[in-house]
């Protein structure tokens, strides 16, 4: 019986991340993988899915640019499309692969392993690994489980991956559908709403049990995502429910009950149903292994289990379920297995993008959020329009937001960015929340120029009196408020 001192299980982005720390450590490392390499943090998850989104956001960009000279727009191909994001696909993948396939040629050779196969827990230190070659039991001190996530399905509703799709069968399609209907108006699914209305071929149709998409966001926020949905031709049914959704001849019937009690039928071409994932934890280990579960997935403690040398990460628990947050799990599993972390796990200054119409990027607590903690605080917003890169790039749609404490001491709280080049202007601000810092040191920092990031450094210089533009005469593109006990009240200068 091989013996190592851990084996991983899932090679996806919190696995992956697990087993390279490891090799840090000089461990040996087991990395078992049933499916590609990658998991869905490349294969029918966030690469695949943002690289729709980049293309069908070129393509709309591209219309829009020809529109106004008068120029008919090419014809795009749903399977040219479909081949660069394949390729995509590819590319990261064969990196992946090389990088370890190198590794096991080097230094490493005699620390890191890598198996296709199942893998189950029969006891705590103990894995059955079933592959092509047979079944091999391996021996081993500590387990990192990485097993991720999977589309949820709703029993009722005839889920065949190629009429009724989840996300994973996007790649099934042929063409581009004439109409489709979208199941969940959370972020996933108004992402994928964004994609197929930009490529200006599909009628969008975006079922959302509330009156409004991205219910967890601000209402400015949300308002500007859902006008441009609705621009793009999308027909958002709120305040809707599912009644029934099923196969007809070959095409997509659903029928929904709104809260007036009125109902409708709608027929479409194809049907995506995005409710949310569910961890794939499904006979990964005997009833022998007392690991304990919740509603949501496994039980941890900055990533260890209820077994203390059984630890998971990722999507497999019930922490937020994105690529950089299972890589930094994973990462920290390994330190505490064999180091000893510098801080402990705090998800505050997690940034997060979404991709949408603009993209919206966001770190620490929105106004929702900061409210529902009872929170006072202050609240700067700038204007796209006021900011040179934006105007430069002729798009100026979309705003800043930065929340810090109603005191002296002014400590980020958090920020978004709704507009174009948002993911790329929020790290600043991720880094001063984990520091637990105030806003003086963003003041003084030197952004290039011209930079979206110079709008930043305006919200900063906004909230402490000494901004540029003065929201008492800018009105309609600035605002600086305060917050207390439900009540606004603005802050001139």
């Amino acid at each position: 019986m091989k013996n190592y001192d851990l084996v991983v299980i899932g090679a996806g982005p919190s696995g992956y991340a697990a087993a390279m720390r490891a090799l840090d450590f000089k461990k040996k490392v087991l990395l078992v993988e049933r499916y590609g390499i990658g998991g869905a943090g490349v294969t029918n998850g966030a690469l695949s899915s943002k690289t729709w989104w980049e293309i069908s956001k070129e393509t709309a960009r591209l219309n829009k640019h020809l529109k106004r000279f008068n120029v008919n727009p090419p014809d795009i191909k749903f399977k040219d499309v479909k081949k660069d994001v394949v390729d995509a696909v590819v590319a990261r993948k064969y990196l992946l692969t090389d990088h370890m396939d190198l590794l096991q040629h080097s230094q490493f050779s005699n620390l890191l392993e890598f198996k296709v196969g199942s893998a189950k827990l029969l006891n705590e230190h103990e894995i059955e690994i079933s592959g092509d070659n047979g079944v091999e039991v391996v021996h081993t001190d500590y387990v990192v489980l990485a097993t991720g996530s999977r589309p949820r399905k709703l029993p009722e509703i005839p889920i065949d991956e190629k009429i009724i799709l989840t996300s994973e069968g996007i790649e099934n399609i042929d063409d581009f559908p004439e109409s489709m209907v979208i199941l969940g108006a959370g972020v996933i699914g108004c992402e994928y709403a964004t994609i197929f209305s930009g490529f200006g071929k599909t009628k969008v149709h975006l079922i959302d049990k509330g009156d409004r998409i991205l219910p967890f966001e601000d209402e400015d926020v949300v308002e500007v995502i859902e006008r441009n949905m609705e621009e793009s031709g999308v027909l958002i049914h709120r305040n809707s429910r599912l009644i029934k959704m099923e196969k007809v001849d070959g095409k997509v019937r659903y029928e929904l009950e709104y809260n007036d009690g009125s109902k409708e039928i709608f027929n479409v071409e194809k049907a995506l149903v995005s409710v949310g994932r569910v961890p794939n934890y499904e006979n990964l280990w005997a009833d022998a292994v007392p690991i304990t579960l919740n509603h949501r997935g496994i039980e941890d403690n900055e990533t260890q289990t209820s077994v203390s040398n059984i630890y998971a990460v990722g999507d497999i628990t019930a922490d937020i379920a994105l690529v950089n947050v299972g890589e930094l799990e994973g990462r920290h599993a390994v330190e505490k297995i064999f180091g000893q972390p510098k801080r402990k796990l705090v998800y505050e200054n997690i940034s997060t993008i979404m991709f949408l119409h603009p993209e919206v990027a966001g770190v620490g607590l929105n106004e929702n959020q900061a409210k529902a903690k009872g929170i006072p605080y202050k609240v700067v917003t700038l204007d796209y329009s006021c900011i040179p890169r934006a105007i430069a790039k002729r798009n100026t749609q979309g705003f800043i937001k930065l929340l810090v404490t109603n005191d002296e001491d002014m400590k980020i709280l958090g920020m978004r960015v709704v507009g174009h080049h948002a993911s790329s202007a929020i790290q600043a601000v991720a880094l001063l929340i984990s520091m637990d810092k105030g806003i003086e040191e963003l003041a003084e920092c030197v952004h290039p120029h011209p930079s979206i990031t110079e709008g930043i450094q305006e919200c900063v210089r906004m909230v402490m009196g000494k901004s540029l533009f003065k929201p008492s005469a800018l009105t309609a593109k600035l605002s600086c408020r305060t917050y207390n006990n439900e009540v606004y009240e603005n802050i001139v200068f």
